[in-house]
């Protein structure tokens, strides 16, 4: 079994299409308006972006969520809650052993909370 897809509250779907290209990286997939779908992909599954969803918290990874914060939050982003060490995978259970688990919260254009995750092999020393 894989995640298919997530789907997201949207009040505005031109500002959260806007939002979530430039927090993704890519524009969405398919716009459909009526009746106020917007479809990005993320990997193998979708985010779906509704008017008539229910807000959902989700999880993106992004490469380094230290930087990611920083260029979101040069871009006017509310940050939530900042970076911080969340588990470290001392037994490599979800990733490389001794890899820290970095997460960061913040909230989108339509007032959904978005968490932000990396895992960071930390510097000897």
């Amino acid at each position: 079994m894989i995640l298919h897809q997530v789907a997201q509250h949207a009040d505005d779907l031109d500002r959260a299409v806007a939002f979530y290209s430039r927090l993704i990286g890519e524009p969405p997939v398919a716009i459909f308006d009526p009746p106020g779908l917007a479809f990005f992909r993320l990997g193998e599954a979708r985010l779906l972006i509704e008017r008539g969803a229910p807000s959902a918290v989700i999880y993106l990874r992004v490469d380094d969520v230290l930087v990611t914060v920083e260029q979101l939050r040069a871009d006017g982003v509310a940050i939530t809650s900042e970076p911080h060490v969340i588990f470290t995978d001392d037994d490599g259970m979800f990733g490389p052993a001794g890899a820290q688990e970095w997460m960061a919260f913040i909230t989108d254009t339509e007032g959904n909370l978005v968490g932000l995750a990396s895992q960071i092999q930390p510097t000897p020393g």
